[in-house]
């Protein structure tokens, strides 16, 4: 590990803030990088990409010794994510906005830019593993099965499981609490957030409502019967 550096991906949660500790105790040389991607300062995102969020992480920075970096990525998340996101409703789909931020965002805007910090790799909480094999990197599921993450993750490619760590893949959420309270880390008590970051109050009609133009339609089966 010696000199290697990663940059962390910290949201503010215990499953970020234990991943940043893991990897500090196993020699890499570790930097802490929270995205800030609201549209403005005046509103702010609930979940892991609000100011509270921040804070904590900036907490958990401060107790490990390791720099943290606040990062703006609010354009392009509003083209890659909240755009698409409502332009998908008005096709009649249903999108997941947490695998298109890992797909644009996490993994590729937020991976060019530690990059730039000379980091030798990224690294998240997510619950999933990594193995290496002849044919490349495989990403496999996480030990845990009630908290596996993979099916966020599967649109990476090798150049991002080659540069990407994942510290939780061979634990158990009760260990990563135990671990993270083991370690004093002031995150080890903080509630998971599962909603959507950028919807107010898990409001979706509205939100969609104030994006895009609500329009009456039928309701058609897969066999075209209304």
């Amino acid at each position: 590990m010696g000199n290697k550096r990663v940059a962390v991906a910290m949201s503010g949660g215990v499953d970020s803030s234990l991943a940043a500790a893991l990897l500090k105790e196993a020699g890499y040389e570790v930097i802490g990088v929270t995205m800030q991607i609201w549209p403005s300062d005046k509103q702010a995102f609930g979940g892991c990409c609000g100011l509270e969020a921040i804070e904590a992480a900036k907490r958990v920075a401060y107790k490990l010794g390791i720099p943290h970096y606040v990062m703006n990525f609010r354009d392009i998340f509003t083209q890659r994510v909240i755009a698409d996101f409502c332009e998908e409703y008005s096709l009649g789909r249903t999108p997941n906005p947490c695998i298109r931020c890992n797909q644009y965002i996490k993994f590729d805007a937020l991976l060019k830019r530690t990059e730039e910090l000379d980091a030798d790799f990224i690294a998240t909480g997510h619950y999933a593993r990594i193995e290496q094999s002849p044919n490349g990197c495989r990403l496999l599921k996480a030990v845990d099965p009630t908290k596996d993450q993979t099916y966020f993750l599967y649109t990476l490619r090798q150049r991002e499981l080659q540069h990407l760590l994942l510290p939780l893949g061979n634990l158990h959420k009760v260990e990563t609490r135990r671990l993270a309270a083991e370690r004093g880390l002031p995150t080890a008590d903080r509630r998971e957030s599962q909603d959507i970051c950028f919807i107010p109050d898990n409001d979706y009609r509205s939100f969609i409502a104030k994006h895009i133009a609500i329009k009456s339609g039928d309701i058609v089966d897969t066999e075209g019967k209304v």
